[in-house]
């Protein structure tokens, strides 16, 4: 199902309970009850639960925000080192050199291919990436300089390969979600009872009351939504991308 449409009903069915529960309480309460005689202290509590659970809601959507910056940042160091290594192996002997090039390309093209692939559905990076990336830091290590020119591109290639290599760590690190379960409990109860104190100040039946109070549940659906669509970086809507790798390999398929 599409995330759109997900959004969609969620914010809708919020919207549908808050009305219908509303139109239900509204029937059965009963002749004598004043709806302007609200408790002070009722409308006090619902007003601090509102202000406590926006700011909770803030941090929750800056988390997973940072969060899904950081494996952004990831990918892009990762593509940057791989992209050095290809481009500071020139100066290394052709055989060497096509044979470096061919192990970067192949791995870039694995990453955006089928190991994306696998970290959106199953939240991990693959066997035959670390392989490959293996397979690249032999080529780098295991040859030895035979000039002072080649000498001095020989540590920084190193530092190139351990950049990468820390670079997809960190992305593997960032492929699950980020919300612990016992805050995913917090904000859906604080909804619960953000909402419910709509109910505790005895709207009235009236369009103006009942549209508010629809837009009130809605957008908190949204929020919520919101959250979750960030809280994995690799596997939802608004995902971390693959571009950087595409931008610095044009000439790899994926």
């Amino acid at each position: 199902m599409p995330e759109w449409l997900v959004l969609t009903l969620a914010m809708l069915a919020a919207c549908a309970v808050v009305v219908v529960i509303t139109l239900v309480r509204h029937r059965t309460a009963s002749d004598d009850e004043d709806p302007s005689e609200t408790p002070d202290v009722i409308e006090y509590m619902t007003m601090w639960i509102g202000v406590v659970y926006a700011i909770v809601l803030g941090l929750a959507i800056a988390g997973v925000w940072e969060a899904r910056s950081a494996a952004q940042e990831h990918v892009r160091a990762e593509a940057a080192a791989l992209h050095e290594i290809s481009e500071r192996v020139r100066v290394y002997p052709p055989e060497v050199r096509d044979r470096v090039r061919d192990d970067v390309d192949a791995y870039v093209e694995h990453v955006v291919t089928t190991e994306w692939r696998t970290m959106a559905e199953h939240g991990r990076v693959t066997e035959r990436g670390t392989e490959l990336l293996d397979r690249v830091r032999a080529d780098v290590t295991d040859y030895e300089p035979r000039t002072d020119f080649q000498a001095q591109a020989y540590q920084p290639l190193l530092d190139q390969v351990t950049a990468a290599d820390q670079a997809r760590g960190a992305r593997a690190e960032s492929t699950g979600a980020t919300m612990p379960g016992v805050v995913w409990f917090g904000l859906v109860t604080g909804a619960v009872v953000t909402v419910g104190m709509v109910f505790a100040l005895q709207i009235r039946r009236t369009a103006r009351e009942l549209v508010l109070a629809g837009l009130f549940s809605a957008l908190i659906a949204f929020l919520l939504f919101l959250i979750w669509d960030f809280d994995a970086p690799y596997s939802r809507g608004i995902a971390a991308s693959v571009e950087p790798f595409r931008h610095l390999f044009p000439h790899v398929r994926g």
